[in-house]
């Protein structure tokens, strides 16, 4: 019988399962995990976002149907209220250090951008993201409503995020951006929101 490797599995590859579990140690708080496991939460929030699932309920039907599958990938169904509490209880460190290792495996197999000029380019902007207050009671923009920026940085070298920030909506572009410290001669592609004449001479 030939074998067929899925899409996910091929998503999943990228991602060394060793490097992977030494992060989960070294990110985890408390007690240890019995019903499920850090790879297990991880195949699928990334199931979650892929097939854009609607609710965890959703998620766990749909996992549910590809179980045989998902026993290939090395992961487990997880149970809603497991994978509500694991996402409520374990840091989310864990995936900012599996996304810096990632984007460092990217960046040195990142083709220059195809421009004549040498110096680095960025693009610069925030995308507005609005949430329910009731969810993210953080995230205050009006008194109704609630609201988050997405800073981002793009570096044109490989298209690479090379700053990436989540503030309330009311973090203005300029603030977040006043805080990056370039490479020396960098050009930075940015819109009439980030404008500021003594930043631009800094």
């Amino acid at each position: 019988m030939g074998h067929c490797s899925t899409i996910l599995r091929q998503i999943l590859h990228l991602v060394s399962r060793h490097g992977f579990e030494r992060l989960a140690a070294e990110h985890h708080q408390g007690a240890a995990l019995r019903t499920m496991t850090r790879w297990s939460q991880f195949v699928a929030l990334v199931v979650a976002q892929l097939a854009g699932r609607g609710s965890l309920r959703d998620l766990e039907a749909s996992l549910t149907a590809q179980q045989p599958r998902l026993y290939h990938l090395g992961a487990r169904v997880p149970r809603r209220a497991s994978l509500a509490r694991v996402n409520r209880d374990q840091p989310y460190s864990l995936y900012e250090a599996l996304g810096a290792r990632l984007r460092e495996r990217c960046a040195a197999l990142a083709p220059r951008h195809g421009f004549r000029f040498k110096p680095k380019l960025y693009a610069l902007d925030s995308s507005f993201l609005e949430l329910s207050l009731s969810v993210f009671p953080w995230a205050t923009y009006k008194a109704t409503k609630g609201a988050a920026k997405l800073h981002v940085g793009l570096d044109h070298d490989g298209y690479l995020p090379a700053f990436v920030s989540l503030t309330d909506g009311q973090t203005s572009d300029l603030a977040e951006a006043r805080k990056l410290r370039w490479p020396r001669a960098s050009l930075v592609v940015c819109d009439k929101g980030y404008t500021d004449f003594a930043w631009y001479r800094r």
